[in-house]
């Protein structure tokens, strides 16, 4: 799995958030177009730590950027800074600048279905043969 952070980016998870979900999923190529499309301020930095995990995965693991999706897409937390506002009879009001954490794993995708071997099916005298026999 081909793995790619961003770390105390200055905009809050909730809103990183809703920029994620639309990419969560999908093919590469999908999410680019869809991140250039978007009207949200976190898809700058998606874009980039997306670029980023596909550098990663062409240097480091000779992987083509085509066969990869979006297998996982995380947003947390990260620092809060805490800032106080002045306001009126010179007392102030507190209030918290979040900042996020965003995790991207990229995955190469399966190549077929029929590629994936079944299980054979045992059939009913193969399970009579299977069976003990009772000692007299």
């Amino acid at each position: 799995m081909i793995t790619a952070y961003l770390k105390n980016h200055r905009i809050a998870p909730r809103k990183v958030r809703l920029v994620a979900d639309m990419i969560r999923g999908k093919r590469v190529e999908q999410a680019q177009t869809i991140l250039t499309h978007a009207l949200k301020k976190a898809k700058h930095p998606i874009a980039v730590l997306l670029d980023s995990a596909v550098a990663n995965a062409k240097h480091n693991f000779k992987l083509s950027g085509d066969d990869l999706y979006i297998k996982e897409i995380c947003v947390d937390p990260g620092q809060v800074l805490k800032r106080h506002r002045p306001v009126s009879r010179g007392s102030a009001h507190a209030f918290k600048r979040r900042t996020s954490h965003i995790r991207l794993v990229l995955a190469p995708r399966a190549q077929s279905k029929s590629a994936k071997v079944a299980k054979p099916v045992k059939s009913a005298q193969s399970i009579k043969a299977a069976k003990p026999v009772a000692k007299k």
